[in-house]
């Protein structure tokens, strides 16, 4: 039983290892995997939590105007290009924005340094992003 739990512990450990290289290829400079009380998390390329948002439908976002401003879409430029679990979504304002599996990729100006996760469930809407 011992060596099956520490070959399961490898095997996991190596899936984790795989998880955090596919995440950072090209997009390394704009998004990362960051630790949370709530475990590992999406992150910006400043530490800062990702979320996503209940009334947004895949590629599309519903948050804009002083929601916008409160939840800060997470803004793409033209480079790094997208890849099969990251895409960039065009907003109603014409501006590109990140999005994972699908669903646009937001900040909180209320989590004020790496590992705040004070939006996840707001007004049970509002959800950490997770690997």
């Amino acid at each position: 039983m011992k060596q099956f739990l520490k070959t399961s512990l490898v095997v996991l450990s190596a899936a984790m290892v795989s998880a955090t290289v596919t995440f950072a290829g090209d997009l390394s400079g704009v998004i990362k995997i960051g630790d949370s009380s709530l475990g590992h998390i999406l992150t910006d390329n400043k530490g800062m939590t990702l979320y996503t948002f209940d009334k947004d439908s895949n590629g599309k976002s519903a948050c804009n105007g002083g929601c916008a401003k409160a939840w800060p879409p997470l803004l793409a430029e033209a480079s790094p290009a997208e890849t099969d679990e990251f895409t960039k979504i065009t907003r109603d304002d014409g501006e590109k924005q990140w999005a994972y599996k699908g669903m646009p990729l937001y900040g909180w100006v209320n989590d004020k340094q790496s590992g705040d996760v004070t939006g996840d469930k707001f007004k049970g809407v509002w959800h950490v992003v997770t690997p």
